[in-house]
């Protein structure tokens, strides 16, 4: 028995060991580029800055790029790969077609400056992951910590966003669910929405509530009535011109600050999804709360934006470092 013990225990200590040191490997760290590419974060801001610069709508097309991404299989950059003859990938599903271009290209930009820099290190899913925050912090958002050592995943397919991502006409109770099963509460779900306070929405998403809403309204009751003419105006040949779009916030729509929040209660919304939180008893205090406390709102949304960046990432030999960002390195579906 002595004897079953004394080998016994070396061996638990080896597993245990490997263990200890797979799982301290996996995680994450903002030094894990230090020495492989130390000018990293200088070489983003430069192509942030430039591109935020050059085209003032980047920051916000970002943002929703980086959460379209970690809402469907964790923050892989699977949203970047291109479809091929065998393989329709996450970027071409419906919920995905109206992500906008220079989000796509500032990545681009990135991967492009950092493969000359230092070839093969960078993944693109951390680039996306830092881009986001540097682009928010450019606009008014507030800074917070983004970890690094995330890994590009190998599968991008359309079917997979199904369930993963809602409609501009969801409810509270959708959305709530949706992000429960990802982890969040109600507050952190909230908050992250507050990144409606920058961006804009086509006018298809809400030609509903504005264009025969019902026999007896025109537009949706719980919209503003001088809002809603104004965009019947701003929206009048959207049938024809798919690309319409409003800004979310018509009051101050380049600035990061909380009067996504402010505009809920007086019906200054274009989409259904927004106005719902105000409806739902469970999302209406937050709502509530941030319109009147922007510090509160960025200190939730920061906490928010880390827990969301390490959404289901991949590590180790979980995932790869492509050589770009739009296709793997080795064909795969």
């Amino acid at each position: 028995m002595a004897m079953i013990r004394a080998v016994a225990l070396p061996l638990f200590i080896i597993v245990f060991i490997l263990s200890s040191l797979t799982q301290f490997e996996s995680k994450l760290t903002t030094k894990y580029y230090q020495n492989t590419c130390p000018q990293l974060e200088k070489i983003i801001r430069d192509i942030v800055t430039m591109k935020q610069m050059t085209n003032p709508t980047t920051a916000a097309a970002t943002l929703r790029l980086f959460f379209h991404d970690c809402m469907v299989d964790g923050c892989d950059a699977s949203v970047l790969i291109t479809s091929t003859p065998s393989n329709k990938a996450e970027r071409d599903h419906d919920l995905n077609l109206s992500l906008a271009g220079d989000s796509f290209d500032v990545i681009v930009r990135a991967k492009t400056a950092l493969e000359l820099a230092c070839p093969g290190i960078v993944s693109c899913a951390d680039i996306l992951a830092l881009t986001t925050r540097d682009l928010l912090t450019m606009v008014g958002g507030p800074f917070y910590t983004v970890r690094l050592g995330r890994k590009d995943g190998f599968i991008s397919q359309a079917s997979r966003v199904d369930g993963n991502l809602l409609e501009s006409s969801a409810t509270a109770s959708q959305q709530i669910d949706l992000l429960a099963s990802k982890g969040f509460s109600v507050q952190e779900f909230v908050a992250l929405l507050g990144g409606h306070t920058i961006g804009f929405s086509h006018c298809k998403e809400f030609a509903k509530r504005i264009f025969n809403y019902s026999n007896t309204s025109q537009n949706d009751p719980t919209l503003n009535l001088v809002f809603a003419k104004s965009l019947r105006i701003a929206c009048a040949n959207y049938d024809k011109n798919p690309n319409m779009a409003v800004f979310f916030d018509v009051i101050s729509p380049g600035k990061f600050d909380n009067m996504y929040y402010q505009n809920i209660p007086r019906g200054l919304t274009l989409l259904q999804s927004d106005q719902s939180l105000v409806q739902d008893p469970r999302s209406k205090p937050f709502v509530l709360k941030y319109a009147s406390n922007q510090t509160a709102f960025f200190n939730d949304f920061a906490h928010a934006m880390e827990k969301l960046s390490v959404l289901q990432i991949k590590t180790g030999h979980n995932g790869e470092v492509r050589r770009r960002c739009d296709s793997f390195n080795n064909i795969k579906v």
